[in-house]
């Protein structure tokens, strides 16, 4: 991440604007740590939970991105033209689909994941604190958002 002493002083600084700024710092490593794969950040966060669903409705998936509807389409529209996803029926809602990755979507996931790794184990390496406790402290500030984001 960069040094922002210069341009930003401590009182500027929130929990909110600082997770901001290290979704933006996370984001950078990753599509410089998957450059070349044909794969980016965004990209290979959606192949691997494919990967681990199996299957996943659109719908499922826009609320795991947080993301709206139309958002979700187009990015599936991408990938099916990628040929990496495939849209298979629905087997109880014949107005649905479900999203599962090709063999060249999990090809090109295999792939990227290596450099994904190498990029992971350097983040870790440089943490103050034991992974688990960096994930539980960004879960429970997941979980903060989410309160926060349901409030009217």
């Amino acid at each position: 991440m960069r040094d922002r002493s210069s341009s930003v002083n401590d009182e500027a600084s929130n929990v909110l604007f600082d997770t901001w700024l290290t979704a933006r710092a996370a984001i950078a490593l990753l599509d410089s740590a998957l450059a070349g794969t044909g794969l980016d950040a965004e990209d290979f966060a959606v192949y691997s939970v494919l990967r681990g669903a199996g299957e996943i409705t659109p719908g499922e998936l826009a609320r795991w991105m947080s993301a709206p509807a139309t958002t979700v389409s187009a990015h599936v529209k991408r990938l099916v033209a990628r040929g990496h996803v495939r849209q298979v029926p629905h087997p109880e809602d014949r107005r649905s689909y479900r999203i599962t990755l090709t063999d060249a979507g999990l090809q090109a996931h295999t792939t990227a994941g290596r450099q994904f790794r190498s990029a992971l184990g350097d983040v870790e390496a440089a943490l103050p604190r034991p992974a688990g406790e960096v994930q539980q402290a960004l879960r429970d500030l997941g979980a903060a958002i989410g309160a926060a984001a349901r409030r009217p």
